[in-house]
């Protein structure tokens, strides 16, 4: 376990709010595994040499649009359907077969991608040790309605939280701070008694600091740069776990 720039005040928080994706629900795990299935479901062999360009062309075009989504220059119809055209024109498709088929894709890999239930691990934990010590509990994620709803619930995470507010209730994504104003108001607390935790350096830490908000940064395994904006960074689950139990309760 490891923790870093812990200049975290833990006597202000009161409530706690989490991201889901790659922070509590395991979306890099869950997505591989479904990529796979649409891979196989679509015959998908015909366009690309094996699973794994399929993937990685599927990623990086994905990775790229939401970096825009996230500043606001497209889009979520625009993100949800490049995300799938773009690979399948990179791959030669026909664009006509290419417009035909990025729907049914689209619709195929979200039900699929929301029927998986892997959690990060020590997440259901930290979600437990947050409710025994009192915190109010909220997630905000960038994502979208439909599938964020259905991923709290194949995980069983559905009754955990007292608020969940996603970034197209109200067409702003983090990290712009009307999202994080947004979620005060439902949530009826402020931004000094509260803390966000979150994988995403620029979404979710500089988002969070930006509205007033103290910052838990969650680099998964080092995995992601630094973040000059955390107050405090950590690399797994367990040591959050740990910083709770001690600091309230």
């Amino acid at each position: 376990m490891k923790t870093e720039t812990n200049t975290l005040d833990f006597a202000r928080i009161k409530y706690v709010w989490v991201d889901l994706d790659d922070t509590i629900w395991d979306f890099a795990g869950n997505s591989y595994l479904s990529l796979a299935t649409v891979y196989k479901l679509h015959k998908l062999d015909r366009f690309f040499s094996d699973v794994d360009t399929w993937r990685d062309t599927y990623r990086r075009h994905n990775h790229e649009l939401w970096d825009l989504y996230n500043q606001g220059k497209v889009t979520r119809e625009y993100l949800q359907r490049e995300r799938f055209l773009r690979p399948l024109l990179e791959a030669g498709v026909n664009p006509g077969e290419a417009d035909r088929m990025w729907p049914v894709l689209h619709t195929d890999y979200l039900d699929i991608l929301g029927s998986h239930s892997t959690l990060i691990d020590g997440a259901r934990e930290l979600l437990g040790v947050l409710r025994e010590k009192g915190y109010g509990v909220g997630v905000i994620s960038n994502g979208f309605q439909g599938i964020q709803f259905k991923k709290l619930r194949s995980s069983g995470l559905d009754g955990w939280f007292d608020h969940v507010v996603l970034s197209d209730e109200i067409e702003v994504n983090k990290p712009d701070r009307r999202l994080f104003d947004y979620a005060l108001q439902k949530a009826g607390t402020t931004a000094t008694e509260s803390v966000i935790i979150g994988d995403n350096p620029s979404t979710d830490i500089s988002g969070g600091a930006l509205a007033g908000w103290q910052t838990i940064y969650f680099n998964r395994d080092n995995r992601g740069p630094e973040s000059a904006d955390a107050d405090l960074t950590v690399t797994d689950l367990g040591s959050l776990i740990e910083l709770f139990n001690k600091n309230k309760g």
